[in-house]
């Protein structure tokens, strides 16, 4: 998943639209090289695992990896690569996207813009070669970086579902044979966001949840979808409405799972608010506000909310971070914040394995804080200057982050810095990276390249 409008988002307006109001039981208110750089002595972390999906540990089935927080438990991964070093093999590309490659057993599945139309590709993860290619949309286009391919597909290994741009959703299952479709705006208006949707779908057992929190460009009340992963249809829809103003209630982001005890909860973040809803009914059943504290219009989010444990880190216009504890109901802006941070990301979305929390902001400066009292450890400390727009991946005991001109830096995790490797491939990526089986995938615009050598002989 990708958006990226933060140059002409702050000037953008739109005079004497209806704000979008609110109604609620709570009371409210309406509306490659080595390096040899060390900054320390570095401390020796263990690494608490994050937890990982059944039958997933080897897998990449969605966005933000196994368990959903860019945390891969792999190890023995490379450190450093080139266009030509380290890499097993390459495969084309028509055009750049912000979707991530998804990964289940020997297939790779790829959202794909081409001129005007849009596809899912299935590929052989030991050759890069294309088993199928599956039509989903026509549209194609482009808003300011990203084009209509940017939603991740998500995986359970037996069927694979993917969204485009163009609001079109499309079920498959592994094999390329399509199951159901569906035109999410046909259904229920056109996206009114200012830069495009790009919100990768959350798979949860039988169910997809599908939101569209939007507003610059339409006075249609922002929702969020539970949709039978089995038969396409729809099994609610809850309108998420909230005081969000001109830009700042588009939100990009991608909904995150909570489970604690035996609750389990949908969090959705965007509109100057996170929300906690109940995956069976859609209630909202909690809400913080003060993602967006001086109300400024241009306050749309990019980056993802977390969730660890039973903590939810919320990211929104760089400040302020929230990090929340589960289990409150109705208003929890204060009884349930643990911790804020002035030094959030605006498009990577951050990653934690509940006991550090990384970010790396758009500008490649680095800040690493203690997980749970939000305590820092170190920072500002700079990567090579860029842009960057991919989020970070944590795996064997490294920090991978690549910039949109190629170069992924590689830095210990823990909470001391040291720079292991620069890696370059001189071509624009948008994508983050999936780790699977001992491989990095990375797409650039011209490539998408498996690197190193898998651990096992696959099948």
């Amino acid at each position: 998943m990708m958006y990226d409008g933060r140059s002409d988002g702050g000037g953008s307006s739109v005079t004497g639209r209806r704000p979008q109001r609110r109604g609620c039981s709570y009371g409210w208110t309406a509306r490659g090289r080595r390096i040899g750089v060390r900054l320390g002595i570095l401390v020796l972390a263990s690494i608490v695992a994050a937890p990982t999906l059944a039958g997933a540990s080897e897998n990449w089935p969605n966005w933000r990896g196994p368990a959903r927080t860019g945390v891969s438990t792999e190890t023995n991964l490379p450190t450093e690569w080139d266009t030509e070093t380290n890499i097993a093999w390459k495969v084309e590309m028509p055009a750049w996207s912000g979707s991530t490659p998804i990964i289940w057993g020997e297939r790779i599945f790829l959202n794909v813009a081409d001129g005007e139309n849009i596809s899912l590709r299935c590929l052989d993860r030991n050759t890069g070669d294309t088993l199928w290619t599956r039509h989903l949309s026509g549209g194609d286009h482009r808003e300011r970086k990203q084009n209509m391919s940017s939603p991740s597909p998500v995986t359970n290994g037996e069927q694979v579902y993917v969204m485009t741009g163009t609001g079109v959703l499309t079920a498959f299952d592994v094999d390329g044979t399509e199951l159901w479709r569906r035109n999410i705006q046909t259904a229920y208006g056109q996206f009114g966001l200012n830069w495009g949707y790009a919100s990768s779908p959350l798979l949860v057992d039988d169910a997809l949840f599908v939101q569209v929190i939007h507003g610059m460009r339409t006075d249609d009340p922002s929702y969020v979808l539970r949709i039978d992963r089995h038969t396409g249809e729809t099994v609610w829809r809850v309108e998420r409405l909230t005081d969000a103003r001109r830009e700042s209630p588009d939100s990009y982001t991608t909904p995150a799972l909570l489970e604690y005890g035996s609750t389990r909860e949908i969090v959705i973040s965007g509109g100057d608010v996170v929300t906690g809803h109940d995956p069976e009914t859609g209630q909202e059943l909690w809400r913080a506000n003060g993602l967006n504290p001086q109300n400024n219009g241009a306050y749309r989010i990019i980056a993802s909310p977390i969730v660890h444990g039973e903590m939810i880190y919320a990211p929104t216009r760089v400040r302020p971070l929230l990090a929340l504890r589960a289990g409150g109901r109705g208003d929890v802006t204060t009884s349930h914040l643990v911790w804020t941070t002035e030094n959030g990301p605006d498009v990577p979305t951050p990653v934690t394995d509940g006991t550090y929390f990384y970010v790396v902001n758009d500008r490649g400066i680095v800040w690493v804080l203690d997980a749970q009292p939000g305590e820092k450890l170190y920072g500002p400390q700079r990567l090579r200057r860029g842009t960057y727009s991919a989020s970070p991946v944590l795996a064997d005991g490294k920090i991978y982050v690549t910039n949109e001109s190629g170069l992924t830096s590689v830095f210990t995790a823990g909470p001391e810095f040291e720079l292991l490797a620069e890696n370059d491939l001189d071509d624009y990526v948008l994508s983050s990276i999936a780790v699977s089986d001992g491989q990095i995938f990375l797409r650039t615009t011209t490539y998408l390249y498996a690197i190193g050598e898998r651990t096992s002989s696959g099948s």
